[in-house]
């Protein structure tokens, strides 16, 4: 038993929830002994053990090990709490729509709407995102995420009908050419028309919640799915965002999404979580969640984050428009990949994929 622990929170009450942090991450070749997140390139000895017991969240940094020795003296149930969150913190990544999670892995952003906050409407035209398409493959993406509705800020909503009309023939064409394709819809329509159109991922900023048929749908197509985390609506997300702890709030709901996927028939192997960074948040419930990137692995599966071009980056700075924010996304997305994310969202392919090789050089893998 630790002393300091058990001051801490000598016995965890019935309904509280414990959560398990990753600290001090280190190359796994200089850390020997040490626990590998998520089966990659880092690796752990420290944790911060979180636990939230009512209103009150109480924190503590402390060694793996004595963490669950703390736990088994605090009982079975939080034994196997913590055990559930360490097996889950390093096990290995499958792959997601048949990508490698060895590295971490650059998904373009394709917008083909006539109002989405950084390049609204130079992509509507189908041939002109088809040619973009290419040009983002050929840049470095390794995934193109094709979206027909504007999610951003004060949007308002757009007709299946007419979102998948936008997606559909962009997709049939770039599968055509060998691209690996999310679809950007919270729509069931249009993902079933997005699968059959070639894509091969469905990335639901609602985390599938937002469409009743998306559920039983992607559970009989075995399709892959990565849920986000979005307070709100986007036309009223950002107008009073509120959290009691944003990074814990946003791992709760994400958990309870997790939950409902498996319940309908979706494997774990399948599903992707994104803590939703700009959607329904302000600045400091962003960097929240950015700081607390570690402990979204306690999920499981492959974490995507996506942070280009964000109206974070400009508060934070000079208040540059969308198209002058790439230096603050550049280390935005760099501090993500090294908290172990392995899908970073982004729109300046070139750009990350010279900024990942030297990132990969200064962190080989084991």
């Amino acid at each position: 038993m630790v002393p300091a622990l058990t001051r801490f929170c000598p016995v965890p009450g019935a309904n509280a929830r414990l959560y398990l942090r990753p600290m001090g991450l280190l190359p796994v070749t200089a850390a020997p002994g040490a626990w590998a997140l998520a089966g990659g390139r880092f690796a752990f000895s420290l944790a911060e053990l979180i636990v939230r017991d009512g209103p009150a969240i109480h924190r503590i940094l402390a060694p793996v090990p004595e963490i669950l020795s703390w736990g088994r003296n605090a009982g079975s149930a939080v034994a196997e709490r913590l055990e559930t969150l360490l097996a889950a913190l390093t096990a290995p990544r499958p792959p997601l729509a048949g990508l490698s999670l060895d590295r971490p892995r650059l998904m373009a952003v394709l917008n083909v709407t006539p109002d989405s906050f950084s390049d609204g409407g130079t992509f509507l035209d189908p041939g002109a995102a088809i040619i973009r398409g290419d040009v983002l493959r050929a840049a470095g993406a390794d995934l193109i995420d094709v979206g027909g509705e504007s999610t951003r800020p004060g949007a308002a909503p757009v007709p299946a009908e007419e979102e998948l009309r936008r997606v559909r023939p962009v997709i049939a064409a770039l599968a055509a050419r060998g691209a690996r394709l999310s679809v950007d819809t919270r729509h069931a329509a249009v993902m079933a028309g997005s699968l059959a159109a070639g894509a091969s991922l469905i990335n639901d900023i609602t985390g599938l919640a937002g469409d009743p048929e998306s559920l039983p749908l992607l559970a009989a197509r075995n399709a892959p799915v990565v849920l986000m985390h979005m307070q709100g609506e986007p036309g009223t997300m950002q107008d009073t965002p509120r959290y009691i702890d944003a990074a814990l709030d946003v791992y709760d709901w994400l958990e309870a999404r997790v939950a409902a996927c498996r319940a309908a028939g979706i494997p774990l192997a399948n599903i992707a979580v994104d803590p939703g960074i700009g959607f329904g948040k302000s600045v400091n419930h962003n960097l929240e969640c950015l700081r607390h990137l570690s402990l979204f692995h306690g999920l499981g599966m492959a974490l995507l984050v996506g942070v280009s071009r964000k109206r974070f980056i400009a508060a934070l700075s000079r208040d540059e428009p969308p198209m002058e924010r790439l230096p603050g996304t550049l280390a935005a997305g760099l501090e993500a990949a090294a908290q172990g994310a392995q899908i970073l969202r982004i729109h300046d392919v070139e750009a990350f994929a010279q900024a990942r090789a030297v990132w990969e050089g200064l962190h080989p893998a084991a």
